[in-house]
């Protein structure tokens, strides 16, 4: 029979010493683990774990969503398409989407804007956007009274609200040669806001890349070869917020183009992003 006094200590003080190692033990574990993941992430520019449960699943009418509409899903190994539905299926249970101007949401609009703002973040653990709570969805180009004009996407980090044109959005994923992916393009405000602010080790490391992208554009070979290529857009160089979206509509749909005219621009992106897990 097993003696239970010769495990518990006799007094109720003997037991709180007896387990305050045990307390003191795990809090020395987690230390010495948050040290090695922040050497790990320093390192490698990739959190040690992006995925710690995957549980989560979608129906099969948004698998089939995925798998007719979204050809990114479709380049994923089987292990990342179980994760990226995990995710997905996430995004969809944590955000509130809103239809605006007669636009009633349906499973497709809930599947891809939230199958972009994964895609976008599919490399980084956190990867919810825990600064956007709200996605607004009009029909067409919508007024916004940020600026008293017609726009086709925005995101508000006040209101914590992503807004987007579904005839825009639409046009951005199916066509996905032309460097244009409104959806892209709103999220990665969302994501750069959200580094910009944040303390974990995703915003750390993008924020790091991007400062180093932002020294490259300095450069003075560099900035010889946007003007003989003209490759990215005018609109690119509104502001570095706007530079940052824009660089990504081309790191997603021209990714060899812009690997060989900018290869050190495009590591940093990768690196920011953490994409080489999908094959970038």
């Amino acid at each position: 029979m097993l003696q239970i006094s010769a495990i518990i200590p006799e007094d109720a003080s003997s037991l709180v010493g007896y387990y305050s190692y045990y307390v003191i033990f795990f809090i020395i574990l987690y230390f010495l683990f948050q040290v090695f993941e922040n050497w790990y992430a320093e390192k490698y520019h990739r959190p040690l774990f992006r995925n710690i449960l995957v549980f989560r699943t979608l129906s099969k009418a948004q698998e089939t969503i995925l798998k007719s509409q979204f050809a990114f899903y479709n380049t994923l190994s089987k292990k990342h398409k179980k994760q990226f539905r995990h995710r997905v299926a996430t995004f969809i249970n944590d955000k509130e989407f809103v239809g605006r101007e007669g636009t009633e949401i349906t499973i497709e609009m809930q599947t891809l804007v939230a199958a972009i703002g994964c895609m976008l973040s599919f490399g980084r653990k956190k990867y919810l956007y825990g600064i956007l709570d709200t996605v607004i969805i009009f029909p067409k180009e919508f007024y916004s009274a940020v600026n008293d004009a017609y726009h086709k996407g925005e995101f508000n980090p006040r209101g914590k609200t992503l807004v987007l044109s579904w005839k825009h959005f639409k046009e951005g994923y199916q066509i996905d040669n032309d460097n244009y992916n409104l959806g892209l393009h709103e999220f990665m405000h969302a994501m750069h806001l959200e580094a910009k602010v944040g303390m974990d080790l995703d915003a750390s490391r993008f924020m790091r890349h991007f400062q180093l992208i932002m020294r490259q554009l300095g450069d003075e070979e560099l900035k010889k070869t946007l003007d003989n290529t003209k490759f990215f857009r005018a609109y690119a160089f509104t502001n570095q917020y706007e530079f940052m979206a824009v660089l990504t509509e081309y790191f997603f749909e021209s990714p060899k183009e812009l690997k060989q005219h900018f290869p050190v621009v495009y590591d940093h992106v990768n690196k920011a992003l953490n994409l080489q897990v999908a094959g970038f």
